[in-house]
């Protein structure tokens, strides 16, 4: 199975890209299954259902989240309605919607996908990530009752993304991490077949600081005070993630790489 995972959209730059380039990258590149994290698609911060579904509709097979799940309020009401968007399973369990979900590809394969977060440099603090992932992947083991899985662990610190992927070596397919929105260089497989990254990066416009027009992050890391508000870099984004190639059988990964189209990075990328 041929698996794209991409990092944090970013504002409308991001969005407009992957609803432009998806269609083509999902016939080019022969992909069975496509995750995004949607974490800043609407204006830096969560998204709305109408944004979320037309990046549905243009070929992204589920959606995940983060710590902002929820600033975009009607959320609150609206995500029990749209199955293929996903919170945090570790967000409280009174919280709507779901943090995992089991979908079915183009040729009925059972992909499972999960979204959590951590913990470390986090605020607020949330639940035990490792508990409750460790939960789901008993009920649903790699390679009999799904062909694949999917972790999106976002979180901060590199340390407790490295622990999530050995924790899950051999249980999923791949482990990526977000919420930097900068690319990091360790893709690899590990020892038990588990295919990981630290960060996947951002769908964004790389010409800004972390997605944000440069001008007021700067102000602030100066001075020390707050001038303006935070306002959504414009301009081309670059869309980043990983390719996971799996095994047919056992739904370990057989090989990674990074993916990056468009943009500043793709051009730098080569």
């Amino acid at each position: 199975m041929r698996l794209l995972m991409l990092g944090d959209i970013f504002g409308r730059p991001g969005r407009d890209a992957i609803i432009k380039q998806i269609p083509e990258i999902r016939k080019n590149l022969c992909l069975d299954f496509v995750v995004a994290n949607a974490e800043n698609a609407t204006q830096g911060r969560g998204i709305i259902l109408k944004q979320a579904r037309a990046l549905i509709r243009a070929g992204v097979d589920c959606l995940t989240l983060g710590d902002h799940a929820f600033d975009q309020r009607e959320l609150v009401n609206g995500i029990n309605s749209e199955p293929r968007l996903l919170r945090p399973i570790n967000f409280a369990q009174s919280a709507p919607g779901n943090g995992f979900g089991v979908f079915t590809d183009a040729k009925g394969r059972k992909v499972l996908v999960i979204s959590a977060l951590g913990r470390v440099f986090m605020q607020p603090t949330f639940s035990d990530p490792f508990f409750a992932v460790g939960n789901v992947l008993k009920k649903y083991p790699l390679g009999t009752a799904v062909a694949a899985s999917i972790l999106d662990f976002h979180a901060e610190a590199t340390s407790e993304k490295s622990a999530m992927g050995d924790y899950c070596d051999g249980l999923v397919s791949l482990v990526a991490g977000s919420h930097t929105h900068i690319p990091t260089s360790d893709h690899r497989t590990l020892g038990k077949g588990t295919a990981f990254i630290s960060d996947l990066g951002m769908c964004g416009n790389y010409d800004s600081i972390i997605g944000m027009h440069k001008d007021e992050p700067v102000n602030r890391f100066v001075t020390g005070m707050r001038k303006d508000k935070f306002i959504p870099a414009t301009g081309e984004a670059t869309i980043c993630g990983v390719i996971v190639e799996t095994d047919d059988k056992l739904g370990i990964a057989t090989s990674i790489k990074p993916f990056r189209s468009g943009g500043i990075l793709s051009q730098s990328h080569g």
